[in-house]
């Protein structure tokens, strides 16, 4: 039997998001395809070209400070820092 190491309880969701590069003059879009408290599973075409460190805009207005913890061909999981007033 597998442990689960999430520190919440996440809620499966399909929202837009854009994960923010450098200074902001650059995105790239990936779907938010679970979120919690601490962290989200996003869906993103190129794993490799997410930085270790970036803000995540959601559709929904809210913005994070993430920082990613895995990552797969086309998805990653990252854990929130911070909430992000952008």
């Amino acid at each position: 039997m597998e442990m689960i190491k999430r520190q919440a309880l996440r809620s499966r969701a399909f929202l837009g998001a854009s994960i923010v590069l450098g200074l902001g003059t650059s995105t790239l879009d990936c779907l938010v395809k679970d979120i919690s408290a601490t962290g989200a599973r996003l869906a993103v075409e190129n794993a490799i070209a997410v930085p270790e460190v970036f803000v995540l805009r959601i559709s929904d207005g809210r913005s994070f400070l993430c920082r990613v913890r895995w990552r797969r061909i086309n998805a990653v999981g990252v854990q929130f820092m911070s909430n992000f007033a952008a």
